[in-house]
């Protein structure tokens, strides 16, 4: 009985170690449907700036939580998104110390440039959705719907 006992035991433990997959994907073959109901592209009719934004949930948060168009003006957006892309543009130049797969590319926008409203209300409420997404804070306003 005593030799029996390790030997159950031993079974036991090397059948409860089992690998698991923790991120089950499952394909249906939709993989174009995924990337295109997740690619935003952030244009304006008025000018010839074009914003292309692949980020997964980004376009259904947009249009079931973010504020509605019109809620801010064109300035008070140009305003905060000098603001966030500034300090996006210094977290993407220091990749040692902030997560360098967060900040992968420098976005250059410059203040001077009439982007128009669509360009500036979509480039503010994704910098709304990655800080709430990834709990970051870019700057010390407290992003918040």
């Amino acid at each position: 009985m005593k030799k029996i006992i390790p030997f159950i035991v031993l079974i036991v433990l090397i059948a409860s170690c089992k690998s698991y997959n923790t991120s089950p994907t499952i394909n249906n073959g939709n993989d174009s449907a995924l990337v295109e109901n997740d690619t935003v592209s952030i244009s304006s009719d008025e000018t010839d700036y074009e914003i292309i934004i692949i980020e997964p949930g980004f376009n259904a948060w947009l249009a079931s939580t973010a504020r509605p168009r019109g809620f801010h003006s064109q300035r008070w957006l140009e305003n905060r998104n000098a603001m966030l892309v500034q300090a996006w543009n210094q977290r993407n130049l220091q990749p040692y110390t902030y997560d360098p797969n967060l900040y992968e590319v420098r976005i250059d926008y410059d203040t001077r440039t009439d982007y128009g409203y669509e360009v500036n209300y979509k480039l503010y409420n994704y910098f709304l959705y990655f800080q709430l997404k990834y709990k970051q804070q870019l700057t010390s306003i407290i992003p918040r719907i």
